[in-house]
């Protein structure tokens, strides 16, 4: 199979032939259909945070394909059924964290893309227990980025509390931030989308976003005080300054989440603000199961829009440079058909050169 591997941080990936995965007991195999471009994918691959994976290794955590092969003891997916590969690859399942409801912050738990290979491959090995189950009828390539950037997103909604009496302030406007903007929307709150890309700020308005604010124009948090202030703000966008203009943008008693994890591990955060006004500031990484199952089932029912563009797994690096660069209003995923059939034709052209 073709997989494209992280040799080397800050190195171009590589795309190499490797063995298809055989499942072990609880395992599953999955035949990759569509497999989402994170920027923690581009994290890895550049060993940006503290702790790093060990190369070699495949990255991808948005991964939806068809399990071709079950381990012993697989009784929950069959052959056959849609999976999708998310961030959580392993938990435990007995820690005090896995039982009362927040598997993701299981000390023992094992990230697909990270610490195990991940989907940006042909075939992906995965536990049976921490994929998610796609509904028939979902898109693969919508579900892949539900897989991770929806999920995300959606639980930072709930733990901000939006709600329908709220301004919520959703500070990068992206593969992330358009999902982001439309939970709050389906929570009731008014949206301020905050970025510095004209485009991305027109596709928000139509995603439903009330107001718009270009950074790079105005000051978000003058504009955002304006409006009375923010009751939620979620950090979407990869630099400590976005996380400092939304703390800045809030109101009173208003609530600031963290989600992006830019490799500037550092932000400014005023002590004296904080306890005057009664803030609250609070990390919020993926979601559980449960949230994903609720993910799926919202786009099922066509109450949020995937912003996406297809390429073949050979145009990774240059993908990984779009998104460096801003280039890309929403998300990048790659279609494994069409990398096989890249692969067949560089194969007939040797043939025929030979």
């Amino acid at each position: 199979m073709k997989a494209a591997v992280v040799r080397q941080f800050k190195q171009p990936l590589v795309i190499e032939e490797r063995p298809i995965p055989t499942p072990q007991a609880g395992e599953l195999v999955v035949r990759i259909e569509a497999s989402g471009l994170c920027h923690t994918d581009i994290h890895a691959a550049y060993g940006d945070w503290p702790v790093k994976p060990t190369p070699p290794f495949v990255p991808g955590h948005e991964g939806v394909g068809i399990v071709t092969r079950t381990g012993p003891g697989v009784s929950r997916i069959k052959e056959g059924d849609r999976v999708a590969l998310p961030w959580l690859g392993y938990a435990c399942g007995t820690c005090e964290y896995c039982v009362s409801g927040w598997e993701t912050l299981c000390q023992r738990q094992l990230n697909t893309g990270y610490a195990i290979d991940g989907s940006h491959a042909e075939y992906a090995k995965a536990s049976a227990a921490y994929v998610g189950a796609v509904p028939s009828g979902l898109d693969p390539f919508d579900a892949a980025p539900l897989t991770c950037a929806g999920v995300t997103t959606y639980k930072a909604v709930k733990v901000s509390g939006a709600r329908s009496s709220d301004l919520v302030a959703i500070f990068g406007i992206g593969g992330l931030g358009h999902l982001a903007l439309q939970y709050a929307k389906i929570a009731g709150a008014t949206v301020v989308a905050v970025d510095v890309t004209a485009e991305k700020l027109a596709m928000s308005k139509r995603l439903g976003a009330d107001y718009t604010v270009n950074a790079a124009e105005e000051d978000p948090v003058q504009a955002i005080q304006r409006l009375g202030g923010a009751d939620a703000a979620i950090a979407l966008a990869v630099s400590p300054r976005a996380f400092e203009q939304a703390f800045g943008s809030l109101r009173r008693k208003g609530t600031l989440v963290f989600v992006a994890l830019p490799a500037d591990n550092a932000v400014s955060i005023p002590i004296f603000e904080t306890v005057l006004n009664g803030i609250t500031i609070v990390g919020s990484i993926v979601g559980t199961r449960k949230d994903l199952d609720e993910v799926f089932d919202l786009h099922a029912r066509g109450r949020t829009t995937v912003i996406r563009e297809t390429r073949p797994l050979s145009t990774v690096n240059e993908s990984i440079e779009d998104v460096l660069k801003g280039r890309i209003s929403g998300r990048i995923v790659f279609d494994m058909a069409s990398t096989s059939a890249d692969v067949a034709a560089l194969s007939r052209e040797e043939v025929g050169a030979g």
